[in-house]
């Protein structure tokens, strides 16, 4: 069943998405935490499977325009899809002892969303600061820390629902200081979508996803997105990138307090 609420907060998320680029899942799983007061299983594995749709037609979108580095994109599902699967079976012997993790999956998520925030308003300062060291690694280094990248994306994401978006953009800049950020950009859309998906399908097959929320959310989100992606070039990042890391690091902060 569609519930107009849960559809509205997708179209003010999805507004922040395209005037933003953060990823929904900093978004979204907190409001459904906090505000409609889901649990966060329900939260993280519902939110996972709205991602991987949204993200689809994104990385459909950079495939067409030939900005997807698929090199990228296997190194780190080498690491995030088994990262994934294990993360699963950890909370699949945890739901079968009957326990219950809603307040780890909200711990994590609170300090995922704290580091997201400092992502998001540092990022330029980071990248500048590390990306000269990583510059001067080989080829095979460079490999095995993308992967390790993987291995982390693909435990927080399945355990919260974020990380995929500023954590992770902004550590491929700092691995690939020389690569074009358009082609970063689309090959970390284009891992979230089978980093999401399995983790979503593994919520789902543990019952901890809402099909009416997602609907709801989805019919919401998809025109938001679209007209954020038109307002963007009219609002100044200035503004909106501080206001945007400061309410993610108070979130996270809530959460964990």
């Amino acid at each position: 069943m569609i519930e107009p609420l849960y559809s509205i907060a997708g179209v003010l998320v999805g507004l922040l998405v395209g005037m933003t680029g953060v990823g929904g899942g900093s978004l979204m799983t907190p409001i459904l935490v906090l505000i409609f007061r889901f649990h966060p299983a329900t939260a993280v594995g519902t939110d996972l499977l709205y991602a991987s749709a949204t993200k689809l037609a994104g990385t459909g979108v950079h495939g067409w325009r030939g900005t997807v580095d698929w090199r990228v994109v296997r190194r780190l599902a080498t690491g995030s899809v088994p990262a994934t699967l294990i993360t699963l079976g950890g909370l699949s012997i945890a739901r079968m002892r009957a326990e219950d993790i809603g307040r780890v999956i909200t711990d994590v998520l609170g300090v995922a969303l704290i580091l997201t925030g400092i992502a998001t308003l540092y990022r330029k300062r980071i990248v500048e600061a590390l990306s000269g060291t990583f510059s001067g690694y080989d080829e095979r280094r460079i490999m095995w820390l993308t992967i390790g990248l993987g291995v982390a994306l693909g435990t927080l994401v399945t355990l919260t629902s974020v990380g995929a978006g500023a954590l992770g953009m902004t550590a491929l800049l700092v691995l690939y200081p020389r690569a074009p950020a358009a082609r970063l950009v689309g090959s970390d859309i284009a891992h979230a979508v089978p980093l999401t998906l399995i983790a979503g399908l593994g919520h789902m097959a543990m019952g901890s996803v809402n099909l009416g929320l997602l609907l709801s959310l989805l019919i919401g989100s998809i025109p938001g997105i679209v007209v954020g992606s038109l307002m963007a070039s009219r609002l100044p990042d200035r503004v909106l990138t501080p206001i945007l890391a400061v309410t993610l690091a108070l979130v996270g902060a809530k959460l964990v307090l």
